[in-house]
């Protein structure tokens, strides 16, 4: 208990799955949280259940005016921000001469700019905190190559180069930036997918509070010489044959 009590986190893609279980660790280990989402039902719901420790912001990752007021939300109720959870994302894939232009495009406005202006938001806040840590949630295909997810892997590639410029230049003001690279995790909707797609050499898929466990760790001080590095969750997958065509 404690690990990062007195901190203050934003989490986009806060409502379920990866960002519900590191808000519940989170509010768990001490931290307030602002949880951000385009889905209001489900993040409502998730803040009313931890209590004055949680509020909830509607969050299109994509705008601008949205990541200035969940900020905004975030230094009015609990008069700072710490710590910056980059969660929010989403897959598309197709073959490479069939994958249309807007798909390409949706994955890098959400997983790549989506970051990006969420850095660029919370950057004055976290300075004038004294410091803090960013977590960018990457994936295993921002490491490697894989057929039929060409937006996604760009995406994911970009978003851990991101991660790397940032903490260089963020570094002096006392901010870490990591990124988080998750394998497969069982959620609804990856649990609709073939046993044997991504081979996993730990024999299961990893779960939403295994990599809640990293989150509160990179959050945390524990975590303090900890910079501009990638950190895998993913069951040895990366060290595995690739994932099937």
């Amino acid at each position: 208990m404690g690990r990062v009590e007195g901190k203050v986190a934003l989490i986009s893609g806060g409502a379920r799955n990866i960002g519900g279980a590191s808000a519940r660790a989170l509010v768990a280990e001490g931290a307030k949280v602002v949880i951000g989402d385009l889905l209001d039902e489900e993040g409502k719901a998730l803040a009313d259940e931890l209590g004055e420790s949680a509020r909830y912001v509607h969050l299109d990752v994509t705008s601008d005016e949205d990541w200035r007021a969940a900020v905004a939300l975030a230094v009015a109720e609990f008069g700072k921000l710490d710590v910056l959870f980059n969660n929010a994302g989403i897959f598309n894939g197709g073959m490479l001469h069939r994958y249309k232009r807007a798909l390409w495009q949706e994955m890098l406005d959400v997983n790549l700019t989506g970051p990006f202006l969420g850095m660029r938001a919370a950057t004055d806040a976290m300075i004038a905190a004294g410091g803090g840590s960013i977590i960018n949630t990457s994936s295993i295909e921002g490491l490697r190559g894989t057929p039929w997810a060409h937006g996604y892997v760009a995406s994911k590639w970009g978003l851990t180069g991101l991660t790397k410029s940032a903490a260089m230049e963020l570094a002096p003001h006392g901010i870490r930036v990591n990124s988080l690279h998750p394998g497969r995790i069982s959620t609804p909707a990856t649990d609709q997918m073939p046993e044997d797609l991504i081979p996993i050499p730990l024999g299961r898929p990893g779960t939403p509070g295994e990599v809640a466990a990293f989150v509160v760790f990179l959050a945390s001080d524990e975590s303090s010489f900890a910079t501009g590095s990638e950190f895998v969750v993913d069951g040895g997958t990366i060290n595995h044959i690739p994932t099937k065509a």
